[in-house]
């Protein structure tokens, strides 16, 4: 009794040759074959799926690692930079203590009281003899005077306008100025409200002879209170960034009755 073998043939045919070449192979090895080819394949992707992402990553560490190195070089230049202003500020100290007095003055604290009011004295002020003052007589005034030491004093950030103006709707004018510089009333007169408003921050209202009033807006401190009589020149305030305010600036309005008024367009004397 023989037994049946099964195989494969495969024949291979070349052009230009008449004759084919055959192959026979058992069926267990060619199904071997296949299934080890199938396998190769399968393997050869998932390296492929493996090491695509490991070559992406690879690829970024060098420049990871320059990274590393420019934080590095520049934690050391903040760590130096720290140390230097720690010794500047130390020496500071000693410079102060050696001097015995305030080389620099504290900021001024924003107060938002309107009990809240710095005790000062009456201002010293030296002239030569038989000239008058530069704010005039004392007593209730016309707002005639611009509200900080000199014309020069100061640079307006934002001017006057009126709605339906030209330019955008305004009620005074914003004059930037350092923080803590004292603000003078434009005219004599009372005071009418000194206080704390969420637009103005502290603010002083003045009213002044024939209907006029002033408004000082942004003040870090007030150096007066509602019903004290002022001069025209008299400190009355000093500059801040309090309320609706981005820096330190003095607005200033003028007004006449329920009429506003360019601050500029009257003739400010200094």
């Amino acid at each position: 009794m023989s037994l049946y073998r099964r195989t494969v043939t495969i024949a291979i045919h070349r052009e230009g040759d008449p004759e084919s070449q055959l192959y026979r192979l058992p069926a267990w090895l060619f199904k071997t074959l296949v299934v080890g080819a199938v396998v190769f394949v399968v393997l050869v992707a998932i390296a492929a799926a493996l090491y695509t992402p490991m070559a992406r990553l690879a690829s970024r560490v060098p420049r990871l690692n320059r990274q590393i190195e420019r934080l590095t070089e520049e934690n050391t230049q903040v760590v130096q930079l720290a140390t230097t202003l720690r010794e500047l500020e130390a020496r500071y100290a000693q410079i102060r203590t050696v001097l015995g007095a305030e080389i620099v003055p504290e900021p001024v604290t924003e107060l938002e009281e309107e009990t809240d009011r710095l005790v000062v004295v009456a201002p010293l002020e030296a002239r030569v003899p038989g000239v008058a003052p530069p704010f005039g007589p004392t007593g209730p005034s016309d707002p005639t005077y611009w509200p900080l030491d000199s014309l020069e004093f100061g640079v307006v950030t934002r001017g006057f306008g009126l709605p339906g103006s030209s330019r955008e709707p305004h009620p005074g004018i914003d004059i930037a100025v350092p923080r803590g510089t004292p603000i003078r009333a434009a005219g004599g007169g009372g005071v009418a409200e000194a206080g704390f408003d969420p637009e103005y921050g502290l603010f002083v209202l003045v009213d002044h002879p024939n209907g006029f009033r002033t408004m000082y807006g942004h003040a870090s401190r007030l150096l007066v209170a509602a019903g004290d009589q002022i001069d025209a020149g008299q400190v009355i305030a000093l500059s801040g960034t309090t309320g609706r305010s981005t820096a330190p600036h003095l607005h200033f309005e003028k007004r006449l009755g329920d009429l506003l008024l360019d601050p500029r367009a009257s003739s400010l004397e200094e």
